[in-house]
């Protein structure tokens, strides 16, 4: 275990890297180009797991610049600009490079074909077929999807099926669960509220904390919460973001409701066994409607 550690990046990979290292006692420092830590999420995710971290002494450093890592006899010496401008540097025993991840698709032959390629993604349409006739593309190499291990297996399912002649539906980006497994757990599926309203919709959002629900109480586990974003007009759920206990888990109903194109309506009326976590969602649902039961 090294003593200090800093983390570049606080995407899924870089916040879960850092959760488990502080966990282990490491003294731990996020350093963040962006303004939002895990900003693919709801900015009110993001908001609350900052929190999170700094209870738990995480440093998280945001809107950084100029930053420098020179390895050292005892590690690197890092340097960075803060958000105010201001250079700060530090001593680190080791250095974890969270910023992303590039395909693997040089070398192999697709200058050779008629494939369409985005800094070296491959795209595709939604039945993952690319530009090039009889070929397919899945996984992480595909331009516009998440680099998620079961995106990329639904993915594969979908091609063989296809290939097969036998009944398949098309892959949907909008009903891609997302889950982060640091502390505390993130899980996401569908619109953000900002993504909504860029997109047109008139919305209505709900949220329920943890610290209403009783198996929460029982795990002694009460912070973060259900948000739940919502087409005001025909009460459709478009988007289910959660930060809290066995958020990783429950976020499986929420990936359900969308893919039914189940209404708040429904939902608040779907019975949810007492006491779990998975409750919470019930009183998310019903939150739309300011009729969340257990306020």
């Amino acid at each position: 275990m090294p003593k200090s550690l800093v983390v570049i990046g606080s995407g899924a990979v870089g916040v879960e890297f850092a959760s488990v290292f502080n966990s282990f006692g490491a003294e731990v420092t996020v350093l963040e180009i962006l303004p939002r830590v895990v900003p693919v999420e709801d900015e009110e995710i993001s908001k609350e797991l900052l929190r999170q971290f700094k209870k738990r002494n995480i440093d998280v450093n945001l809107s950084i610049t100029d930053v420098k890592v020179e390895k050292n006899k005892d590690g690197a010496h890092v340097s960075w600009t803060d958000a105010n401008g201001k250079p700060r540097q530090k001593q680190f025993e080791k250095v974890l490079m969270a910023v992303g991840r590039a395909p693997r698709t040089e070398g192999i032959g697709l200058e050779k074909t008629n494939l369409k390629l985005d800094r070296g993604f491959i795209m595709t349409n939604e039945w993952m077929e690319t530009t090039e006739p009889g070929v397919y593309a899945i996984g992480d190499i595909v331009g516009g999807m998440p680099q998620l291990a079961h995106s990329g297996s639904m993915a594969g399912l979908v091609v063989a099926a296809r290939i097969a002649g036998k009944y398949a539906r098309p892959m949907n980006r909008a009903r891609i669960p997302g889950c982060t497994y640091c502390e505390p757990q993130i899980g996401s599926v569908g619109l953000t509220e900002a993504q909504a309203k860029e997109q047109g919709y008139n919305v209505k959002v709900g949220k329920f904390p943890f610290v209403g629900n009783s198996k929460a109480t029982i795990l002694d586990a009460h912070d973060g919460f259900v948000k739940v974003v919502t087409d005001a007009k025909y009460g459709e759920i478009l988007g289910v973001h959660i930060i809290g206990p066995a958020a990783t888990e429950i976020i499986a109903e929420a990936v359900t409701a969308i893919q039914l194109e189940a209404t708040v309506e429904e939902m608040m009326f779907t019975i949810h066994a007492h006491p779990t976590v998975a409750e919470a969602l019930l009183d998310g649902f019903s939150s739309v409607e300011g009729k969340a039961v257990n306020v």
